[in-house]
């Protein structure tokens, strides 16, 4: 149409990346069997919201939020009314796959807090479930860490 030269060059999702880059496994032999992808922002003109976060956390090992961030508390309430613990590990990658790329390490009961005090900002991933433990010891990407 306009002559313009391109070229499609598939990729990965930043769930997968970010996951990567931080060193945590989505599964694990032993600690993950299964992992789910969702939107934590669905549109707000839908008549009724698809991802029931309630139901979530008794079906899946390791849950990972895209575009979550703004909603992360109400998304942690249901989760948590859905029978997860407060201990539950919780990763935020900020900015995941770049130089500049931000891990925010906590559990359900306080990650909120360290957002806030880590000023941490869209774009950001958030993993869910035991396989978060493994950053530290898997991680090969040089990182801050929160």
């Amino acid at each position: 149409m306009n002559d313009i030269d391109y070229e499609i060059i598939p990729g990965i999702t930043s769930a997968i990346g970010s996951a990567i880059y931080s060193g945590i496994p989505l599964t694990h032999r032993r600690y993950s069997s299964s992992v789910l992808i969702a939107t934590g922002h669905e549109d707000p003109l839908k008549k009724k919201l698809s991802v029931n976060w309630k139901n979530i956390s008794n079906t899946v090992d390791t849950i990972v939020i895209l575009m979550g961030l703004e909603n992360l508390s109400k998304i942690l309430i249901q989760l948590e009314e859905g029978g997860l613990s407060k201990k539950t590990p919780v990763a935020i990658i900020e900015r995941g796959t770049r130089e500049d790329q931000k891990i925010i390490i906590g559990n359900i009961g306080n990650i909120i807090k360290k957002i806030k005090e880590n000023n941490v900002k869209p774009p950001s991933v958030i993993i869910i479930g035991k396989v978060v433990l493994l950053s530290n010891k898997l991680s090969w990407f040089k990182s801050q860490v929160c």
